[in-house]
């Protein structure tokens, strides 16, 4: 009887591990973790046996070991455009670092007018007069057929080019001065008090988004609105203006001056960035208008209805109502359009604008380090392209509907 007893239990015991065995993999989650888990590790292995390959394939050809060594030689080239002081002595790290940041302010601003130009194109294409509709489409189909290298060269040869010479600069109140040698404006000059400057326009950019908030919560609550925009211009403008003034003027200014071939002093937008950045402005803003367009049709239009019905002018339908529905369409993809802008970047050195790539390319021909420079160029665009991304997901998960 005992015995009976014994083999029933441990009859009992394996049938409980064997569902425990199938309720483990029947669960979704962890098969899903577990092939996560192999497929990283496959990756892995699989880019540890090509390193691993490389480095005995270089040993046996007798190569030169993977260095970084070569970043504190002399670089014996200049740039066209540089945002740090640079010399024919200056190391070629110090010459990568430069043309890393002259890449990301051309992408910054090239994101900045592909972003503006492409909504206000976007919104057009959808205009209900016919002339207008059809001048937005011309320009979307036209820029998205011609290849970016092209548009590049006509901004560069075409426009830049026809600007008048250095005597007959187009001049504005005699403190920005454009001709084709480029863009002349006055450059800044850190003096006594910065610090306080800009702690007063970080309090006052915390400031405008807690009041945001605040109205925000309070829209939702009573239903009344707040002129946030209004008030928070005055607050971001008006805080470090005043610290600005109580600080004397803690920034000064170095006007350029006309010179005998050029201008001297201020600050000198060469030719070459400009094309750049608006040669990839114009070009990416194609693409955003199509995404606009897409993302304001996918609002249903009783939406628009509605928002008629309540009584809403067109603009504030648009800005209320459709704009903040069509934001959950457009990140997506405006994700893509902002790391190619970036991508993009390294066509510059075709109208000799001494961008990241073209500055790695000429190290890689002087030192003959080309593994260690691409590194370097893949490391940075991969590095760039993760935060964007982070931040424009982070941004996408908070427009995203939530519901109640």
């Amino acid at each position: 009887m005992a015995s009976a007893k014994t083999a029933a239990a441990v009859s009992g015991a394996d049938n409980l591990s064997h569902d425990k065995k199938i309720a483990f993999w029947r669960d979704e989650r962890m098969r899903g973790l577990i092939t996560q888990v192999a497929a990283i590790l496959i990756l892995l292995s699989l880019f540890a046996f090509l390193i691993y390959n490389f480095l005995e394939k270089q040993s046996k050809s007798g190569g030169p070991a993977i260095s970084f060594d070569f970043l504190e030689n002399v670089a014996g080239f200049q740039l066209s455009f540089s945002l740090l002081p640079i010399t024919l002595d200056s190391p070629i790290g110090l010459l990568i670092v430069s043309a890393a940041m002259s890449t990301l302010v051309a992408a910054f601003f090239a994101a900045i007018i592909a972003t503006v130009l492409g909504l206000v194109v976007g919104v057009l294409r959808l205009s209900s007069n016919w002339l207008i509709s059809r001048i937005a489409a011309t320009y979307i189909e036209i820029i998205r057929n011609v290849p970016l290298l092209l548009q590049l060269v006509f901004w560069y040869t075409l426009v830049i080019t026809a600007l008048p010479r250095h005597k007959d600069s187009f001049s504005l109140f005699d403190a920005a001065f454009l001709n084709i040698k480029g863009l002349f404006l006055p450059k800044p000059l850190l003096q006594e008090g910065i610090g306080l400057l800009l702690a007063a326009v970080v309090v006052a950019i915390i400031g405008a988004i807690g009041l945001a908030r605040w109205a925000r919560q309070r829209q939702m609550a009573t239903g009344q609105q707040f002129p946030i925009i209004t008030v928070n211009t005055l607050i971001i403008i008006g805080i470090p203006a005043i610290a600005y003034m109580l600080l004397h003027q803690p920034i000064g200014w170095e006007l350029p001056e006309k010179g005998g071939f050029n201008f001297k002093g201020g600050l000198a937008v060469q030719p070459e960035m400009t094309a750049l950045i608006v040669g990839i402005g114009v070009s990416t803003a194609a693409y955003v208008a199509e995404i606009v367009r897409a993302g304001i049709m996918s609002v249903s239009h009783g939406q628009t209805e509605a928002a008629s019905a309540l009584g809403l002018k067109s603009q504030w339908t648009l800005r209320l109502v459709v704009l903040p529905q069509a934001l959950r369409v457009m990140i997506p993809p405006m994700i893509s359009q902002y790391l190619n802008v970036v991508k993009n970047s390294t066509l510059a050195g075709f109208i000799g604008f001494a961008d990241l790539f073209s500055v790695i390319s000429t190290s890689q021909n002087q030192t003959g380090r080309a593994i260690e420079c691409i590194i370097i160029l893949m490391g940075f665009y991969l590095t760039v392209s993760l935060i964007i991304s982070t931040i424009m997901n982070v941004y996408n998960k908070r427009a995203a509907l939530v519901e109640r």
